[in-house]
C-alpha cells in the first residue's frame, strides 16, 4: 500500500530522524513507545489533512487510529472512501 510508504517515511523523518525507514515495522506502537505523544499526534493528524486531502471533520481522532502506521494507513483508507 503506498500510504504506509508516504506514512512511514513522514514518521521516521518527523520523529525517529535516527531511524532508517526499513527498520520502523508497520505494527510497532507508535504511543505505547513514546513515538507520539499528544502534541505529536496533532502534528500527525495536520499532517495527514493536508497530505491525503482529509478535512479534520472527517476525522475520528481515536488514539488507536494512530498506534501503528498500518492503522494510521488503515485509517486514512476508510477516510477516504
Amino acid at each position: 500500500m503506498q500510504s504506509t510508504n508516504v506514512i512511514t517515511s513522514w514518521i521516521v523523518r518527523e520523529f525517529l530522524p535516527d531511524v532508517h525507514e526499513s527498520e520502523l515495522e508497520s505494527d510497532y506502537d507508535l504511543l505505547a513507545n513514546g513515538v507520539i505523544d499528544s502534541l505529536a499526534l496533532l502534528r500527525v493528524v495536520d499532517w495527514i489533512t493536508t497530505e491525503f486531502d482529509l478535512s479534520v471533520d472527517e476525522l475520528d481522532l481515536s488514539p488507536d487510529n494512530f498506534r501503528t502506521v498500518d492503522s494510521i494507513s488503515a485509517f486514512v483508507t476508510a477516510a477516504k472512501s
